[in-house]
C-alpha cells in the first residue's frame, strides 16, 4: 500500500513535464490525415522534456516541425493571399521572464518560429516584420528556401477555388469552414517553467498586408509562469479583438482556475463578445493541459502523466 507521501511523489514524478501542441482548428476532413504526423512531433517534444530539456526547446522543435509539414498552415504549405503568395507571421514567449520575440509579413524564412526566438534573443525588441526581418534572419544564418518551397497544390487548388467563385475573405470565417490554420505548442518542463509558440501563414486569399493573431503576444500567444502558456488558432481578428491568450492567463493567475476551466471559459469570453471562430490550447503552472474550440473540430496532441494523446476526430 502506497502511504499518502508515496502517492503525492507518484503524482509529482508523472506530472514533472507536460507538453500540447496543436495544428489548426475548423473542419477537418479527413482528421486521420493528420493522426501520425502530430503523434510523430509530440513524441520528438517529448523526447526532449523527458531527457531534461527546456520548455523554450520543445516548443520550437514542435512548432519548426510542424512548420516543415505541408499539412499544416504554417512555413511550407502556408495558406496563399490575393496574390498568390506565402507570407509567414510567428512569435514564441519564455514563462520564465515574459522575454518574447515576433514576426510578421516574412518571405522565404525557413522556420519563421526560429526567427521569433531569435529576435527575442538577440535584440532588445520582440517584434519585427517583413523585409528587416528577413534580413536580420540572413544575418543570423537562419535556413531560406526558394517561394515554390512553400507553395503545395493543395493550398494553391484552395486559392483558385477562393477567387474562382469571387469568394469575399470573411465568407469562410464561420465555424463550418476548413481548416482555419495555425499550428503551436505549450509546454512545461521539469523544472516548473513554460513556454508557448505559433506559427501560421494566415487566411487563403487574405489581403497583401494582413497579420492576424498568431505574432501578437496576449492575443495569439502567451507564456508565464505565473500562470500558463497557451496558443491560440482561428479567426485572428477575433483573437486580437479579444485579447484572448491574455484572457485565459488571468483566468489561471486572478481567478485561480485549472487548466480545463481556464481555457473553457476564454473559449466562452470569445464566443460571447465576438461570436469567435477557433480554438486554444493552454497548460497551467500546476502542468494540467486543456483545450477548447467553436469549430466542428481541433487538431491537437498532448504528452500528459505519461501518456501521448492525439485528438483529430470533430468535437474531441
Amino acid at each position: 500500500m502506497f502511504s499518502p507521501s508515496d502517492r503525492l511523489e507518484a503524482v509529482k514524478l508523472m506530472n514533472d513535464f507536460s507538453l500540447m501542441i496543436h495544428g489548426g482548428a475548423g473542419a477537418l476532413l479527413p482528421p486521420s490525415r493528420y493522426e501520425e504526423s502530430l503523434r510523430g512531433v509530440v513524441e520528438s517534444g517529448a523526447r526532449l522534456l523527458e531527457d531534461g530539456g527546456s520548455a523554450l526547446d520543445a516548443v520550437s522543435r514542435c512548432v519548426s516541425l510542424l512548420e516543415d509539414d505541408p499539412l499544416y498552415n504554417a512555413g511550407r504549405g502556408s495558406a496563399l493571399n490575393t496574390m498568390g503568395q506565402v507570407f509567414c507571421d510567428a512569435s514564441i514567449m519564455d514563462g520564465r521572464n515574459m522575454a518574447a520575440g515576433a514576426v510578421a509579413g516574412v518571405r522565404g524564412v525557413k522556420n519563421p518560429v526560429l526567427l521569433a526566438r531569435a529576435i527575442m534573443e538577440n535584440t532588445p525588441h520582440v517584434f519585427l516584420i517583413g523585409p528587416a526581418a528577413e534580413n536580420f534572419a540572413r544575418a543570423r544564418g537562419l535556413n531560406f528556401e526558394s517561394p515554390e518551397y512553400f507553395v503545395t497544390d493543395e493550398r494553391a487548388a484552395e486559392l483558385a477555388e477562393m477567387q474562382g467563385r469571387q469568394s469575399d475573405l470573411l465568407s469562410r470565417l464561420n465555424p463550418q469552414g476548413g481548416v482555419m490554420g495555425t499550428v503551436g505548442a505549450v509546454a512545461r518542463d521539469k523544472f516548473g517553467n513554460l513556454a508557448a509558440a505559433t506559427s501560421t501563414g494566415g487566411l487563403a486569399n487574405q489581403l497583401e498586408g494582413r497579420v492576424g493573431d498568431s505574432p501578437l503576444i496576449g492575443a495569439g500567444v502567451i507564456a508565464d509562469n505565473a500562470s500558463c502558456a497557451v496558443s491560440c488558432t482561428g479567426v485572428g481578428e477575433h483573437f486580437i479583438k479579444t485579447s484572448l491568450a491574455r484572457m485565459a492567463a488571468f483566468n489561471v493567475e486572478f481567478r485561480d482556475m485549472r487548466a480545463e476551466e481556464a481555457a473553457r471559459e476564454a473559449l466562452r469570453y470569445l464566443v460571447d463578445k465576438v461570436r469567435g471562430v477557433g480554438g486554444l490550447i493552454l497548460i497551467d503552472r500546476h502542468g494540467g493541459c486543456a483545450q477548447a474550440h467553436s469549430t466542428p473540430g481541433m487538431l491537437t496532441a498532448k504528452a500528459e502523466n505519461g501518456a501521448i494523446i492525439v485528438r483529430t476526430k470533430a468535437g474531441t
